[in-house]
């Protein structure tokens, strides 16, 4: 991998790493059930793509 391509998956790290913390205050915030799960799924993604994003480095 070229040190420009490491850039944009450390990028890409970041913009997920800030979605993640997103999601968890939100989630933490949230009274509807249902949309506190909505959340949840999307942090749990959101994780789910740190992973594929860290396996890359």
């Amino acid at each position: 991998m070229t040190p420009k391509e490491v850039l944009y998956v450390e990028d890409a790290l970041g913009h997920t790493q800030f979605l993640m913390t997103q999601c968890r205050t939100a989630a933490a915030q949230l009274s509807d059930p249902a949309l506190r799960t909505q959340v949840q799924e999307l942090l749990e993604s959101n994780q789910q793509l740190f992973r594929q994003f860290y396996e890359l480095v």
